[in-house]
């Protein structure tokens, strides 16, 4: 399934939604250049291993500090499909969130729900595939846009999603985003066990950041919907002379 567009107009303008979409977007470009995306791939993706060493990189190249990899690793990706298609989920999803959570505190929260997605995908490297998966830089945008793709399924449930449908056939039609997003999170969760008992059935992807990124979105969009439902207290009232 390939989203097209979702029915939900924004208040605003989606600044941040932009920006980070440009970050992404010059990033890729410089990557393209010499020597080549391999190569800055692996000199500027996060390791795990770079938490719980030791790494076993190719000879040249060393891991950035975490808290530098974390970073760089979120804004890199490895091909045209990879950035494409992580730049069309969140520019059909990011947008609404933006919106509902306001420019700055958008910005912040999506460079959170990407390390929470990392720090998810990190301690199941490190748990269960061993020190040369934790050698494998990971990177990508992936994680934090699952962040967003998770406050988008409980913040609007009434949303619909035109979709492109491959089965067989080529379909579209617009269907509920809950659906849409549900499918979604569950195919990455059945192809991330999967993965974990047969990890070239994986491909390279890194499901449980996906995972991690959704569940983080899931609970913060969940907590922002208990805020906004809180009845405020009055002031109190003052004796008047």
């Amino acid at each position: 399934m390939l989203p097209l567009r979702d029915n939900v107009p924004t208040r605003t303008f989606p600044f941040v939604t932009i920006g980070l979409i440009a970050a992404n977007a010059l990033v890729w470009f410089w990557e393209l250049s010499r020597p080549g995306v391999d190569v800055h791939v692996f000199r500027d993706g996060f390791y795990p291993c770079a938490l719980h060493g030791p790494c076993q990189l190719p000879p040249g190249f060393h891991a950035l500090p975490w808290y530098e990899g974390v970073f760089t690793g979120m804004f890199m990706h490895a091909s045209w499909e990879h950035i494409l298609g992580n730049m069309l989920f969140f520019w059909i999803f990011g947008n609404n969130v933006e919106d509902a959570l306001g420019h700055v505190r958008f910005l912040v929260w999506y460079l959170a729900a990407g390390v929470a997605a990392m720090a998810v995908q990190t301690a199941v490297t490190l748990e269960f595939a061993g020190v040369h998966a934790a050698s494998i830089p990971n990177i990508g945008a992936s994680g934090a846009i699952a962040g967003v793709l998770g406050a988008y399924f409980v913040l609007l449930p009434r949303a619909r999603v035109l979709t492109l449908i491959f089965l067989g056939i080529i379909l579209i039609r617009e269907i509920p985003a809950v659906w849409f997003l549900g499918i979604w999170i569950a195919l990455q969760a059945w192809t991330g066990g999967l993965s974990l008992l047969q990890p070239q059935a994986g491909g390279g992807v890194a499901f449980f950041a996906h995972i991690g990124g959704f569940a983080f979105g899931l609970a913060t969009g969940l907590l922002l919907l208990v805020a906004q439902r809180r009845p405020r207290v009055p002031p109190p009232r003052h004796a008047t002379w």
